[in-house]
């Protein structure tokens, strides 16, 4: 991906990725800029703004073929590939992420789950049986993983995150609240609960106002 590409833009995409899934099934094969923009909240100079940071794609006085664009998109995010994702931490966000269907057809295959709960090692989340994290250091020895969820308390993040990249895992989907220190090349994104509702807070209070 050439060139540099914003934040807001990179946030931007799985949502056209959606949408353009969506129009898909609607039976839509093509769409122009203002329409996209209309139906996203965007206008239409945003769309075409942050469509051509990937390159032009849309054809004047025709628009977007839906079914293009979406693969188009899909390739930049790299969801027509398989990226194999493991999970540690097999507490309520953990269990939530392995039963989810909506990963797998992205390309995300949860290949195990771990934990270091007694109660927990060996009980059976969808397809998977939760492993005891003792075993995490010899499964990334023998197993390419590509991505790791981390749902563990705070207190573990950092060394686990170290435990991990050790041993090649380069992207990181981190629901602890912390905010982690990894070496270059590494990716990470944040998702933390209590941020979001805080943010949704102030704007229901400015909404008052």
């Amino acid at each position: 991906m050439a060139g540099y590409v914003s934040e807001a833009v990179i946030k931007r995409l799985p949502a056209y990725y959606r949408h353009l899934k969506e129009l898909e099934k609607e039976g839509i094969h093509q769409i122009s800029s203002q329409g996209l923009g209309n139906r996203m909240h965007l206008t239409a100079s945003q769309i075409r703004q942050d469509i051509n940071c990937f390159g032009g794609f849309g054809r004047q006085g025709y628009g977007y073929s839906v079914s293009g664009l979406r693969e188009h998109i899909g390739h930049i995010l790299g969801v027509d590939r398989t990226h194999r994702m493991i999970i540690v931490g097999a507490g309520n966000i953990g269990r939530a992420v392995a039963l989810s269907d909506s990963f797998p057809a992205n390309g995300f295959e949860t290949v195990a789950i771990f934990d270091n709960d007694e109660t927990k090692i060996g009980m059976t989340v969808g397809s998977l049986t939760v492993q005891d994290v003792a075993e995490l250091k010899r499964y990334l020895d023998e197993n390419t993983v590509d991505i790791a969820v981390l749902a563990v308390p705070v207190s573990h993040a950092q060394r686990m995150v170290e435990v991990l990249c050790e041993r090649g895992v380069k992207g990181f989907w981190n629901f602890a609240p912390l905010d982690l220190k990894v070496p270059e090349g590494t990716s990470v994104v944040n998702v933390h609960l209590d941020e979001g509702l805080e943010i949704l807070s102030f704007r229901m209070l400015r909404e008052l106002a």
